[in-house]
């Protein structure tokens, strides 16, 4: 009688626990997670997602949970969502749709977050950052400046132009009111003066400011403004120069400028001189997004076409139509020409080895999108992560330059880490990027906003891209 009621005893205990098992959304099991700050992974490991956050890690035998959808990690690797820390909306309203389309698209290929860096369809954009905050629609985060500062008459469409201080003062005032998650600013027409000005105006109201940079302006006065990050590695190659205070001056009083600027900064630049002016840098937090990717594209196009690549049906035809331009150019380069753009694109390249010693801050991002020639939204940052290794980076640092340094510019918290009250954005791979950063293209599964997509439908986010493409809607 004792046996029995012991017996018994146990199976009410062990039923009980069952029952009280907690309840959650989602769960991946017997996974190797990804700690992408530490540049490790932990073996066989739960993780469990409810409410579109993460609520627990723990090792699979230790689960306490239970949700209707379960996926088998074993031997899969689990990390943070991709995040592009730079590409660009944009081509007018009548590409609205096309640029719509591209959101499905970012997600398939494990895009989680893009950092919009100015074009002129905000009133579009800004909208779809919203509806993807509050679930409605599906996409990638969205955190966009908004139109561009620049001067009169610049050839970017869609900014706002400013010549004086009142009018940056209208400027920032709409910026505000537009709400945008940080400011850009580029170089065509603004006045370098006013440039500055920019920068000090906007960071007094809270705003980091990202941009282009004028080549009459010696980087230290830059960074002394306040600048929070600098687009494009090749604005790095004057700040190493050791002449870089006579540059500077030779481009304002209009002395120096085209082919002998250029040969100037190329053959003036210096390891030495440019890492005190990156440490410099490092130690006032100013990063530097490189966006590699546009540049190899069109300097190495005579060994790689791109405008026959089977992506291109995921590319709308006005969006297409917007590659015409840059491309049309390099085609008339002949060998010389064609050697010179090679040359320049190593040399400005080889700054991230620089850049990295000096513990510069560097965001993962591609210069995708309209007007950028074959830089493909969603494809290029995982060609971007490759070029970033290639040139100097660690595939570790190179995926933190994506998924923790993005969002920690952006002051954004809940991101860039599996782990409980982390944002359920999550990539599983079918092979560890810790060991070849090309394994982040081998996506298995995405987690976007706590929900669960398998490779089969991601495979049909790409067919409904291609369907809507080609039907143009």
């Amino acid at each position: 009688m004792k046996r029995t009621l012991l017996l018994l005893s146990l199976a009410a205990v062990f039923s009980g626990a069952r029952a009280q098992k907690v309840p959650a959304d989602l769960i991946i099991r017997s996974v190797s997670v990804i700690d992408v700050e530490r540049g490790r992974t932990a073996a066989d490991q739960a993780v469990v997602v409810k409410d579109g956050r993460i609520i627990a890690v723990t090792p699979t035998g230790k689960l306490r949970h239970s949700a209707p959808v379960e996926v088998d990690g074993s031997g899969k690797f689990l990390m943070p969502g991709l995040w592009d820390n730079h590409m660009h909306f944009g081509g007018g309203d009548t590409l609205a749709h096309e640029n719509r389309n591209l959101l499905p698209l970012m997600l398939a290929y494990g895009i989680t977050g893009v950092r919009d860096c100015a074009a002129d369809i905000s009133h579009f954009v800004l909208p779809w950052r919203d509806s993807i905050a509050k679930g409605l629609i599906d996409g990638p985060h969205i955190f966009t400046s908004g139109p561009k500062l620049e001067g009169y008459k610049s050839v970017w469409k869609g900014d706002i132009e400013i010549g004086t201080k009142e009018e940056l003062a209208k400027a920032l005032d709409s910026l505000e009111g537009l709400r945008v998650d940080f400011v850009k600013i580029t170089d065509n027409t603004l006045q370098p003066a006013l440039y500055l000005e920019s920068i000090r105006e906007t960071r007094k109201r809270g705003l980091a400011i990202s941009g282009h940079v004028p080549y009459a302006i010696p980087m230290k006065d830059i960074v002394d403004a306040g600048i929070s990050s600098i687009e494009h590695i090749t604005y790095l190659l004057k700040a190493g120069s050791s002449e870089e205070a006579g540059i500077s001056k030779g481009v304002a009083d209009g002395s120096l400028k085209g082919r002998a600027l250029s040969e100037k900064i190329n053959t003036t630049y210096d390891k030495a001189s440019a890492r005190k002016m990156f440490r410099y840098m490092a130690s006032k937090g100013v990063a530097v997004t490189p966006t590699l990717s546009l540049g190899h594209i069109l300097s190495y196009w005579d060994e790689h076409d791109r405008s026959h690549d089977d992506y291109l049906r995921y590319i709308g035809k006005g969006l297409q139509s917007t590659y015409a331009g840059r491309v049309n150019n390099i085609l008339k380069h002949d060998a010389a020409a064609i050697a010179q753009r090679k040359a320049s694109y190593e040399r400005s390249s080889a700054v991230l080895a620089d850049l990295v010693a000096a513990n510069v801050t560097i965001l993962a991002g591609t210069d995708a999108g309209y007007l950028n020639s074959y830089c493909y939204p969603g494809l290029a940052l995982h060609e971007e992560l490759a070029l970033m290794v290639k040139y100097g980076m660690t595939p570790q640092q190179a995926l933190k330059a994506s998924v923790i340094n993005g969002p920690k510019f952006l002051q954004q918290k809940g991101y860039g880490a599996v782990a409980p009250g982390m944002h359920a954005d999550l990539l599983l791979l079918d092979a560890n990027p810790l060991d070849d950063i090309h394994n982040t293209q081998k996506i298995r599964g995405l987690v976007s906003g706590g929900r669960w997509r398998d490779r089969a439908q991601l495979d049909e986010l790409l067919a409904e891209t291609a369907r809507r493409t080609a039907a143009g809607i």
